[in-house]
């Protein structure tokens, strides 16, 4: 599997050769599925309360007696079916973490980069120079790209190394920057283009994937 090697002007160095141990796996839709559903209920904060008919203020005496009156009986004005009541079966918090094994995300992380990979999305940059933060110079080199006005994905080395990078990038619409050792298959599929900010990071990558 081959990849376009690119400067950050845009213009193209060569061919890069991908490891087929990452980047030419066979793509498991089903793996990808459970890995993914994992990582999304991993986010969710389950942190939905709603008060039951115990929990509300009122109750104690009976509204009205239970004959004569013509009304519909009531035992107490915290029913559900009462205007300020409880609510009847609502949500309350829960911890919705679940775990999978490293080998399954592992093999979901190849699937997912070896789809991006055959659909010829996976890019990689000699290297980006970015002194100070200037969004300019990222969004320049993303039209040098022509990937600019798309789901992209930068994955760089450290976050804290290239900062200036990050600050650069990191208000742009629809570009997400993550680190190499954060990876996972919902980042990689979440985003239509994958951009190795170093030619070195495919070795990482490669470490990071090997079971």
């Amino acid at each position: 599997m081959k990849a376009k090697l690119y400067q950050q002007n845009g213009s193209v160095k060569g061919d890069y050769d991908l490891p087929d141990s990452v980047f030419g796996a066979e793509v498991n839709d089903h793996l990808m599925h459970q890995v993914i559903t994992m990582l999304q209920a991993n986010m969710r904060q389950g942190t939905s309360k709603t008060k039951g008919r115990s929990e509300v203020s009122g109750g104690g005496r009976k509204p009205w007696r239970q004959k004569g009156t013509g009304r519909a009986r009531a035992g107490s004005n915290t029913s559900p079916i009462w205007v300020r009541g409880g609510k009847a079966h609502g949500p309350d918090p829960r911890d919705y973490y679940s775990t999978i094994p490293q080998k399954m995300k592992k093999g979901a992380l190849a699937s997912a980069l070896s789809s991006r990979a055959k659909d010829e999305k996976v890019m990689v940059v000699e290297s980006i120079s970015c002194e100070t933060p200037k969004t300019k110079v990222i969004l320049a080199m993303l039209e040098a790209l022509k990937v600019s006005g798309k789901r992209n994905l930068l994955i760089l080395d450290n976050v804290n190394s290239d900062n200036s990078i990050y600050l650069s990038g990191r208000n742009i619409r629809d570009l997400d920057i993550i680190r190499v050792c954060e990876i996972n298959a919902l980042d990689i599929l979440s985003n239509e283009n994958i951009i190795f900010g170093d030619e070195k990071l495919i070795d990482k990558v490669k470490e990071a994937v090997a079971l």
